[in-house]
């Protein structure tokens, strides 16, 4: 299934919750979901109750949205964090997380992640001097990430590290506002990533 490319804020109505698909709209209170606190349609005041399974399978489309990966790509990363010791949910999260274009939002170069792909994909960042346009590419703890030059004055890009002030900025990145890049210094815990994705359901749907 290709990525979804429709209205965003009709998936936030349908989950429920705000799933950081609309990031200056959200900090603003003009995003659809803070209107109408309810499902899209005819019938999306009315809530069903919901099995285990659709449970399960309502966690994993709400991390596969709001990390806008494929189902493929979501396999893959869970495969490697089942395959890796410890916890696969926590294993899970943090490998996620490591992902280029998650990490140039966490830096607070991009309002959401779908901009940040998009600085990605068409050749706006740097990882330690070369250009990376793999949104998928995963990062390292070490690994300079930086805003190409001539990208450094793109509006969008300004107005994001402007909002930082408001949003913050995650611990385990290290960033100069200024100068536009940053350091991945270390993988997060899982206690740190404040995502409202419970991974213990995504990992019993994949366990089945």
């Amino acid at each position: 299934m290709a990525r979804y490319r429709g209205p965003v804020e009709k998936l936030e109505r349908r989950f429920g919750i705000s799933l950081a698909l609309k990031g200056e709209r959200r900090l603003a209170g003009k995003c659809a979901l803070d209107k109408r606190p309810y499902g899209p349609g005819q019938h999306g005041q009315k809530r069903g109750k919901i099995s285990e399974y659709g449970l399960q399978l309502r966690e994993k489309q709400k991390a596969k949205i709001m990390y806008g990966v494929s189902e493929k790509q979501f396999r893959a990363l869970f495969k490697e964090a089942n395959r890796q010791e410890g916890n696969t949910g926590e294993n899970l999260v943090r490998i996620i997380e490591q992902r280029l274009d998650n990490v140039v939002y966490r830096m607070g170069f991009a309002t959401t992640r779908r901009f940040a792909r998009q600085l990605v994909t068409h050749g706006h960042i740097l990882i330690n001097g070369k250009r990376v346009d793999i949104p998928s590419y995963m990062v390292k703890p070490g690994q300079k990430i930086e805003v190409k030059e001539k990208s450094k004055n793109n509006p969008q890009v300004i107005r994001a590290i402007d909002l930082t002030s408001q949003t913050g900025i995650v611990p385990w990145v290290d960033v100069d506002k200024e100068k536009k890049f940053g350091i991945f210094t270390r993988f997060p815990q899982r206690e740190e990533v404040v995502i409202p994705i419970e991974e213990r359901l995504i990992v019993e749907l994949y366990s089945k």
